[in-house]
């Protein structure tokens, strides 16, 4: 197959670009440089609304993961923003884009996330949950509807609504574990909200099983095991051979990040379920934390 990628140098984009081409399959990366000749790449602004297509052309599939990095900066009014529009302008252009062509892909797999639940409390939900009324729940939903014109032209696009993705190269994790390594980690606030995670292998898979599977809509990729954030670090730190006892009070990470961002990221509590996938048969290679963490604090790093 050939698969463009945007967001391809982020942790998920990275990932999945060398499992894909470790199988012999061709990727066309989305960049915003400048392309060199022998490069297989597109270039494209979302911001200004162009993109060279014609790279695009015979592509099979599409996979868009790019988006301003939620937890990158405070929350000011104008970042903000710039997490909506880096979603729904990039979606949207890639979307006509890839409807235009000649011969489109048969299957866009479009980037979201399980904000789009807000706070679910202790009540796990699947992809028919009600929606939250927050922030990031309504750019989960203008991310979401911004994918319309590739769904009206026929492509199959399934909306990879992702967790907190666990590896010890980037996202939470990797901001844990130096705090953990010195014994000095431990549950955020009460420690009673819900982390629905799942590990970067499995959401690399949950990808290419999407680009191979006629499901269309959304579906949560999410481990079957959430954990509290209490349980979570619990295990990091059996796993780690480390104290984990040192609670960190809610207002610290409040004042360094802002209260809106902390909340979001920290202490809001989402309890999802991978409905869809566990309907058609999906095996996780990492179905409980425990298992997950292990292996990837074993692995040696990717070179």
């Amino acid at each position: 197959m050939k698969i463009a990628i945007s967001g391809a140098s982020g942790l998920i984009g990275t990932a999945l670009s060398r499992s894909l081409r470790l199988d012999g399959h061709d990727v066309v990366a989305l960049v915003r440089r400048p392309v060199r000749p022998d490069e297989d790449a597109a270039r494209w602004d979302p911001a200004a609304g162009t993109i060279d297509a014609a790279p695009l052309e015979n592509v099979d599939a599409v996979v868009h993961l790019a988006g301003a990095g939620i937890g990158d900066k405070r929350w000011t009014d104008a970042y903000k923003r710039e997490v909506l529009e880096s979603r729904t302008r990039g979606t949207d252009l890639l979307a006509r884009t890839v409807a235009a062509l000649e011969r489109p892909p048969a299957v866009m797999v479009s980037g979201s996330a399980i904000g789009i639940y807000g706070d679910t409390g202790d009540v796990a939900v699947t992809e028919d949950g009600p929606h939250g009324d927050d922030f990031l729940a309504g750019v989960c939903e203008q991310w979401e509807a911004a994918a319309a014109p590739a769904v009206e032209a026929g492509i199959r696009v399934p909306f990879l609504r992702t967790g907190v993705v666990l590896s010890p190269t980037g996202g939470a994790l990797a901001k844990l574990l130096p705090l953990f390594k010195l014994g000095l980690g431990g549950r955020m606030g009460s420690g009673r909200q819900w982390w629905s995670w799942i590990s970067l292998d499995d959401e690399v898979s949950v990808i290419r099983w999407l680009l191979e599977h006629e499901v269309a809509g959304p579906v949560n990729a999410t481990a079957p095991a959430p954990a509290t954030n209490a349980e979570l670090t619990r295990v990091l730190g059996e796993v780690l051979h480390r104290p984990a006892w040192l609670p960190v009070p809610a207002f610290g990470p409040k004042l360094l990040l802002g209260g809106e961002l902390a909340d979001s990221l920290l202490f809001t509590s989402q309890r999802v379920l991978p409905g869809v996938l566990s309907q058609h048969g999906f095996s996780f290679a990492h179905p409980t934390l425990e298992g997950a963490l292990r292996v990837m604090l074993d692995r040696p790093a990717a070179g």
